[in-house]
């Protein structure tokens, strides 16, 4: 049979090592030796001896997910073997975490990671009550993990001399050394009149980045 989808660009090879990497932009490969983590259900192929198993993220976890809606649902996958992992065709990108690195993160943007990571629900510092922005998820730790976004990401350098303001329901993920508050930028006459849709913001301070989705659609409900 002949087709150029059998060409080089589509066709899944074996990993010389085991870890993470882009099968293409729309999901990600995992050669599993051993344990790793995913997102329920975002497992879309897998080969070998693998096993497929809910991992509990402790009392203290199932409460903070249960009051504040923030978080998600993960698999452990054991064995041996190649998995695929994508969700609703989001493309995705590879963060390689360092030790001593802290990144924040929005869980609906996590789809997997090296079991190396450590993963934790925390407040975002300063931020009131902004929507979907009040909780998110901080990995700390070493190791990859592969997040996922509506289009192509922005990422926006943050330093002294020039903090970001982002909308809470456009914002993937940011350094969580950053300092973080609400800030208005709608005054009171303008809200009367009917507002603008801007009125208030995360404010990010101090050395590191943010990055931001090219929508400010509703954030999608994290699954049970």
């Amino acid at each position: 049979m002949k087709s150029d989808l059998f060409t080089r660009e589509y066709l899944a090879e074996t990993a010389p090592v085991p870890g993470m990497t882009l099968q293409n932009p729309k999901s990600v490969k995992y050669t599993v030796n051993g344990e790793m983590h995913a997102r329920q259900g975002s497992m879309i192929a897998f080969r070998g001896n693998l096993q497929f198993e809910h991992k509990g993220q402790g009392l203290g976890g199932l409460l903070k997910r249960a009051v504040t809606g923030e978080g998600l649902a993960l698999m452990a996958v054991r064995g041996q073997g190649e998995a695929w992992f994508a969700h609703e065709a989001q493309n995705c990108f590879i963060v390689e975490i360092e030790q001593g690195d802290a990144l924040t993160v929005n869980g609906r943007n996590v789809l997997c990671f090296d079991p190396t990571l450590q993963y934790e629900i925390k407040t975002v510092k300063g931020a009131g009550m902004t929507g979907g922005g009040l909780f998110n998820s901080v990995f700390t730790g070493y190791g990859k993990l592969a997040l996922m976004c509506e289009g192509n990401p922005i990422v926006i350098p943050v330093t002294p001399q020039a903090p970001v303001c982002v909308d809470t329901d456009a914002v993937v993920g940011w350094s969580a050394q950053l300092q973080t508050s609400l800030h208005r930028s709608q005054s009171f006459g303008s809200m009367m009149r009917g507002g603008s849709g801007e009125a208030v913001q995360l404010r990010l301070d101090g050395q590191g980045f943010v990055v931001v989705r090219p929508s400010e659609a509703t954030p999608q409900k994290v699954s049970n």
